[in-house]
């Protein structure tokens, strides 16, 4: 997260706008809450422009996982099928999940290269309730750069890991939904902005706190939502407009991310990325060894130097660099300068 959102959530933390409260103590069905909520929902349409027909901005709970079976639930209707494309990891697990209540057509897969690229020739099925893909797998380090037309099919995203990271042209799909803790805030809300046609869908045996009709006509509070996590991701948002918005987000991400590519790529084989050059993430750079034995090396020297989290996914191995909004320039040129210095230290090891 942004320091000088952490700094300003220290300051306010005992005494929330001279109100002798910390939000943690106030009730979300008080003014004060409720100001919060509309302020950041309403930064956050300001930042992506979101159109008229998108009246209502979800905060919800469960994080993205819970959206892969509320998805389903809350949008089927009477269909009996849905589109996914299958990019890897994430995309793999929604699948799964909503095979648990529907039929679901693969209509695209790049699993034949082991996720190397995201599949650009999509077969739609014109009687699918909606098409659903993932923007940017984490654990693989791919991600969506241009998004086919699909028609009809109302377009469904998981764009947790990469949501504000970029402009969005939002009336092109008919659900966004996007986990907080990865350019947005703390864990436990999730952000799911629906198009207005879509509502009214639900499976009966929808909880009914998981019912996103529901929830729009409650204004998000139906039950208690998670209202530390909402205040954080507003002055994230507000952040985000202080900055320049969503357009410098995306230089920042791009000239981040091209950085670390290149020293992958002129290591003269050192370092690996598997990914195809127009597929590649902005968000998530994967990356290994080309001597396997040099990767837990490379963890605990990069540890010593205060270079953190950089294990690749469990299922993944390798190293990853996350490079979120609230990442600073300071901290890429130092995983840059210590990559370049290892690979130099042990060229002779590969």
């Amino acid at each position: 997260m942004p320091h000088e959102v952490l700094r300003q959530a220290k300051q306010e933390f005992l005494d929330w706008d001279g109100s002798g409260f910390s939000m943690l103590e106030t009730p979300f069905t008080g003014d004060a809450f409720k100001k919060v909520l509309h302020q950041a929902r309403d930064d956050l349409r300001e930042l992506l422009n979101i159109p008229d027909n998108y009246p209502r901005i979800l905060f919800m709970h469960g994080g993205a996982s819970a959206q892969f079976s509320l998805v389903p639930l809350n949008l089927l209707g009477s269909a009996r099928s849905v589109d996914h494309i299958d990019t890897g990891y994430w995309s793999s697990k929604s699948l799964r999940e909503a095979r648990r209540y529907c039929k679901v057509h693969v209509a695209a897969s790049s699993a034949d290269s082991q996720y190397d690229h995201m599949p650009e020739n999509w077969k739609l099925s014109p009687e699918s309730a909606y098409c659903h893909f993932t923007s940017n797998e984490t654990a693989n380090g791919v991600q969506f750069h241009q998004i086919p037309e699909t028609g009809g099919v109302p377009l469904v995203v998981d764009m947790t890991s990469d949501f504000l990271s970029r402009p969005l042209d939002v009336s092109r799909y008919g659900l966004i939904y996007a986990s907080a803790q990865k350019n947005v805030g703390p864990a436990g809300v999730t952000v799911v902005i629906v198009r207005d046609d879509l509502l009214g869908k639900a499976h009966p045996a929808t909880p009914t706190v998981f019912n996103y009709a529901a929830q729009a006509e409650a204004d998000s509070m139906l039950q208690t939502p998670v209202t530390f996590s909402v205040y954080l991701a507003g002055l994230v948002f507000r952040w985000l407009r202080q900055q320049g918005g969503i357009a410098t987000m995306e230089q920042n991400s791009l000239r981040r991310s091209s950085s670390l590519y290149q020293v992958i790529d002129d290591s003269n084989g050192f370092y690996c990325c598997p990914i195809q050059h127009g597929h590649r993430s902005h968000m998530n750079i994967c990356f290994s060894t080309t001597n396997d034995t040099l990767a837990p090396v490379f963890l605990s020297e990069a540890t010593s130097e205060g270079l953190m989290y950089l294990k690749g996914h469990p299922v993944m191995g390798g190293m990853r660099a996350s490079l979120y909004n609230a990442m600073p320039d300071t901290g890429v040129m130092a995983l840059i300068e210590f990559m370049r210095s290892f690979a130099e230290a042990h060229r002779y090891d590969i």
